[in-house]
């Protein structure tokens, strides 16, 4: 039988426990979670894509189950290109559907063999998102509990 990947597409920056609860719950349902960091021209980063690459793989390096990338491209043509079936999205309560649901419904004309499946964000983390963070983090706000250990400690160097 064929394995079950997907991709779970961002920029993540950064990586945050919301990310990380959605790629938890993706691992049951998948056989293999390509984390990909998608760079996106319109953005200025906090960490660079080889920094958030690094850490990603640093994070789910005992997670055989987890592959990390990164892609300069449309999502969807990285799907493509390596024969991968399902995009993962997490939703929010805070009017991510429709701009997700446009996104799918993009994704799914440019490739008909590729569907979005959506997981529901934690009640305990749904008001997370990279903007706040990388916001509370620049104003030299307490992040610990919203990123994951590795993302705290990597986020400190480009302030050092």
């Amino acid at each position: 039988m064929e394995k079950k990947r997907a991709l779970y597409a961002g920029t993540f920056d950064p990586f945050t426990n919301g990310h990380l609860d959605i790629v938890h719950r993706a691992m049951k349902i998948f056989d293999e979670i390509i984390i990909l960091v998608a760079v996106s021209p319109n953005k200025k980063p906090l960490l660079s894509t080889e920094q958030r690459v690094n850490v990603l793989n640093k994070l789910f390096a005992h997670e055989p189950k987890v592959k990390v990338d990164s892609w300069t491209g449309l999502v969807v043509e990285y799907a493509r290109q390596n024969k991968v079936n399902s995009i993962v999205r997490g939703l929010r309560p805070t009017g991510d559907f429709e701009i997700e649901f446009q996104m799918a419904s993009m994704n799914r004309k440019i490739n008909p063999d590729c569907d979005t499946v959506f997981l529901m964000t934690s009640e305990k983390l749904y008001y997370i998102s990279s903007s706040l963070v990388k916001e509370v983090y620049l104003h030299n706000g307490d992040v610990t509990s919203f990123v994951p250990p590795l993302v705290h400690e990597e986020l400190k160097k480009i302030k050092e």
